[in-house]
């Protein structure tokens, strides 16, 4: 299970990295949610907020990738889905 929350919690860092990096602000909400999980995370150990945001920002970057196909990677959407889909 801690291995688990330790692959979500990498992939989330990774998806906020990017959305960092894109400096879209239609892409601002979801930043702004991961990085505010990813502090609630560290703070009280509960992933389900990494899960729940971290489908969404596969989601959002999934869509990005469609409209700008060299600006996510395949590796990062795939390391995201995997550590979200664990979960469900």
């Amino acid at each position: 299970m801690e291995n688990e929350k330790l692959k979500i919690e990498v992939a989330c860092e990774e998806a906020l990295t990017k959305l960092e990096k894109l400096k879209d602000d239609q892409l601002e909400d979801v930043r702004a949610k991961l990085e505010w999980v990813l502090g609630s995370y560290r703070n009280d150990g509960n992933p389900e907020g990494l899960y729940e945001i971290g489908k969404m920002a596969f989601e959002t970057l999934s869509d990005y990738k469609v409209k700008k196909p060299r600006t996510v990677s395949k590796k990062l959407l795939d390391d995201l889905n995997k550590a979200v889909e664990k979960h469900l």
